[in-house]
């Protein structure tokens, strides 16, 4: 098992290493290394490297490849605590709503121009964070008071009749003001592009931070499994462990949204793959489900910037290709696997 982890870890940082390499001019990756180190440690740059080569690995690809490793790490995690805390194959974050509280953060920003003094720039990543975590808060103090044992099917369907009423909501708000819808909906198909280190240096931390602090709840997490009695039986509070991990499961979510927009079906196919690779243990479907979900985002990002170029797909639209059979052939063709057992 050990063995799978370090080469999952190695995968990974070829991947992103791939990332950073290939695109409308390939790089080989020894220079790739070559250009971390010069901007790094200062070491001089190799002769046969051009500096206008080098800013665009060190300036555009490379932060670029980090974040879309960071963003699929944050989904796959996410989607990993939803599936074990709501014990339901199909539960994400975009189910109780964080995807449809950031578009709305999104919507107020870019249809109404609105904007946070002294951080201007970060005025969208922020309010679009607000919002989807705002939305999970909301959605949780409702289900405590309709239900004070917060079976998982309350905050289902709690989670879903709020996704439609404020997906309404910003399509109300889009129709009334159709000079920005373009924009819109770019942001909510999902994008790379543009993105600089300041988006790299934020969201490591919380990915990493986020990661951890799930990794600590391994034991509740694989107790969960088995059943809401089961797990009251072997002394979990159940009510407090819920909020806790689907709040910081919203909270990963929200903030890989914020800043790339949103971008499906990552949080539902890698907890799923890594379960069957490495065992339902939560020790090693955490960390290897970020691992996993991340190196899968570089790849799907990749491809959205290369297999049309020079122009660029929504980086959501590849994933939903990718991730839409693939999951579909997994979970049903588990279930047939079971059908023919019985």
């Amino acid at each position: 098992m050990k063995t799978k982890a370090a080469t999952a870890a190695c995968v990974s940082l070829i991947v992103v290493m791939l990332g950073a390499a290939l695109g409308s001019v390939s790089i080989p990756p020894s220079d790739i290394f070559s250009i971390i180190s010069h901007k790094v440690s200062g070491s001089p740059l190799p002769g046969h490297i051009e500096p206008a080569l080098a800013a665009i690995v060190w300036n555009l690809r490379l932060p670029r490849a980090l974040l879309a490793f960071f963003v699929g790490a944050a989904l796959s995690v996410s989607g990993a605590v939803m599936q074990s805390v709501l014990r339901n194959p199909l539960a994400s974050s975009y189910t109780l709503g964080v995807s449809s509280g950031a578009s709305l953060g999104a919507g107020i920003v870019i249809l109404y121009g609105v904007t946070i003094p002294f951080m201007s720039a970060l005025t969208l990543p922020f309010l679009g964070f607000l919002f989807g975590l705002g939305t999970i808060f909301l959605i949780m103090a409702i289900v405590s008071r309709l239900d004070w044992q917060m079976e998982n099917i309350t905050i289902i369907l709690t989670g879903m009749v709020f996704t439609l009423f404020i997906n309404a909501v910003t399509m109300l708000m889009s129709a009334l003001s159709r000079e920005h819808l373009q924009r819109l909906i770019f942001w909510q198909m999902g994008s790379f592009s543009m993105k600089d280190w300041q988006a790299v240096f934020i969201l490591a931390p919380a990915a990493v931070l986020g990661t951890l602090f799930v990794a600590h709840f391994n034991r509740e997490l694989d107790i969960m499994t088995f059943g809401e009695e089961q797990a009251k039986t072997m002394g979990v509070d159940l009510k407090k462990v819920k909020w806790i991990l689907l709040v910081t499961a919203a909270a990963l979510t929200g903030s890989a949204v914020a800043f790339v927009g949103v971008i499906g079906f990552v949080d539902l196919v890698a907890p799923h793959i890594i379960r069957k690779l490495f065992g339902s243990a939560h020790r090693y479907v955490v960390p290897m489900s970020a691992l996993f979900g991340g190196a899968f985002m570089v790849v799907c990002d990749l491809i959205a910037r290369t297999i049309v170029s020079p122009s660029e797909l929504p980086v959501g639209t590849v994933t939903a290709i990718i991730g839409a059979p693939f999951f579909a052939w997994i979970y049903f063709g588990g279930r047939k696997k079971k059908a023919k057992v019985g």
